[in-house]
């Protein structure tokens, strides 16, 4: 890095290696609990934002600017390049991702076409090259993984009970991996691209998984998610895998995975979650979004649980557990921001002059 100012604790953090304060960020952090986000929100819906490179990369930049988070997500959405490949969908308030013809068939599948980034998503790549300018912390680009991104297809719109999906997978075997085999290309290709334009580190969300038992992880999905590791493993970039939540189960099954950090959600400890992990992988996470609710004190007490937690061993990343929600308080989450990265300083400090 040619900026002497750049702050690289998140991409140490993610080697396993020594930092002097934990890295902080935040998923969802650019998003509806800052006012500022809303009004452009008020003239711009988010595929209209993500179309235009200029704001896009603005909107990713404000909470970096406000909260002093140790890296920036872009400002994106896991459903951008399911248009590329045939896919007719719009994101309704309220709601989320609605597709107008539901996938029910063979013919649907075959149809799909690979994604060509540059033709398809070049506003999310330029986006992609401003913020490599313009950051002095990482840029964290992502996907959504494609059990995810197939129950929305399948489904039509966000479930709670996946019925449509697990009928595919459950009568229809064939049909539910060749669906996984082409999205599991378009996310490959789409993440390599991210990287090649600039991006820092990737995250795969995979936000509803944790809705299967352990076994049909493993049968079902697993070996995609392996796939698209793998064949991205050449690239010199922290690799996270966020398995979403209710995924505390899934963990032990990772194990092979060529990823770098696993992302944990808030049922599982970080103690835990590490022992699940075989203690392979750095891990992120995992304070309650919703305790941003209550007094500071008691964030600033759950916070200090968990980082005393983390800090037992290098590859600790402070997160949320899941995304930042719209009545989250900009002020608290600043005012969180500095204590985690305050409170660490002086805990890493004092564990090294123990040694």
């Amino acid at each position: 890095m040619t900026n002497t100012n750049y702050n690289d604790r998140f991409l140490r953090a993610c080697r396993k290696q020594e930092v002097d304060r934990l890295p902080v960020w935040y998923m969802r952090q650019a998003g509806r609990y800052d006012p500022e986000y809303r009004k452009v929100k008020e003239k711009y819906s988010l595929l209209e934002i993500c179309r235009q490179p200029e704001l896009a990369a603005e909107v990713t930049l404000m909470p970096v600017r406000k909260l002093g988070v140790d890296a920036a997500i872009l400002y994106s959405d896991i459903m951008n390049p399911v248009a590329s490949i045939g896919i007719d969908f719009d994101i309704v308030a309220n709601v989320g991702p609605v597709i107008a013809d539901p996938i029910r068939t063979m013919q649907q599948i075959e149809r799909l076409k690979p994604v060509d980034p540059e033709a398809d998503l070049g506003h999310i790549l330029e986006t992609i090259r401003i913020l490599d300018r313009e950051l002095n912390v990482p840029l964290i680009t992502f996907a959504g993984a494609p059990f995810t991104i197939a129950s929305y297809l399948i489904e039509g719109r966000p479930s709670k009970s996946y019925i449509h999906t697990k009928t595919m997978m459950y009568e229809r075997p064939d049909m539910w991996f060749a669906l996984m085999d082409k999205l599991g290309d378009m996310v490959a290709t789409y993440l390599r691209s991210q990287v090649n334009n600039g991006s820092k580190a990737f995250q795969l969300f995979d936000s509803w998984v944790g809705s299967l038992s352990p076994r049909d992880f493993q049968t079902y999905v697993l070996p995609t998610i392996e796939r698209i590791f793998a064949s991205l493993s050449d690239l010199d970039v922290p690799k996270i895998y966020f398995p979403g939540v209710s995924s505390g189960e899934l963990l032990p099954l990772l194990h092979n995975l060529q990823a770098d950090v696993v992302g944990l959600d808030w049922r599982v400890s970080i103690e835990e979650g590490r022992r699940r992990l075989g203690d392979r992988f750095a891990v992120q996470g995992n304070l309650d979004p919703y305790l941003l609710t209550g007094p500071m004190s008691k964030i600033q007490e759950e916070a200090k649980h968990i980082m005393d937690l983390g800090m037992k061993q290098p590859g600790y990343i402070f997160n949320l557990g899941h995304g930042l929600f719209p009545e989250a308080s900009l002020d608290k989450l600043r005012q969180l921001t500095e204590y985690v990265h305050e409170y660490s300083s002086q805990a890493l400090s004092a564990k090294s002059e123990e040694v």
